[in-house]
């Protein structure tokens, strides 16, 4: 049987497709509280975003707990579950090879802290209102 070739468009949806069901799969986890650890009970974590390698064999894991308290604590915990999480998200995805996991810290939120610091900044407000007259 010839194997079914994607088009790049077709490739780059369905990487987009399985790293939001790896997103699901590991928020379920954590919301129901399957993984046995005392650090990621005591805490809400959110899983933020999945980014997935075109060959689907790596994921990077970006995570942040409720109001980012004890983020390298929680960030250390799922590293340590890793293991765990990989077989969990291998069964219930259901792709010949599981993907590789590594859990991030997501720093997208300071950076649009950062970002609206910048644009409400006295300067840049000037410089805006000089641009619209």
């Amino acid at each position: 049987m010839a194997r079914q070739q994607f088009s790049a468009e077709q490739q780059s949806v369905r990487v987009l497709k399985v790293g939001e069901r790896v997103r699901h799969i590991l928020s379920e986890l954590l919301t129901r509280g399957e993984v046995h650890d005392e650090t990621l009970s005591a805490h809400s974590v959110s899983v933020t975003e999945v980014k997935m390698t075109p060959d689907l064999k790596h994921a990077s894991v970006y995570v942040k707990p409720l109001l980012g308290e004890d983020e390298d604590v929680v960030v250390k915990a799922l590293r340590t579950n890793t293991a765990f999480f990989q077989r969990e998200v291998a069964k219930r995805l259901g792709l010949k090879f599981a993907p590789k996991l590594q859990f991030r810290p997501d720093e997208s939120f300071e950076e649009a802290d950062r970002i609206e610091r910048l644009l409400n900044d006295p300067k840049v407000a000037r410089d805006l209102d000089d641009e619209e007259e």
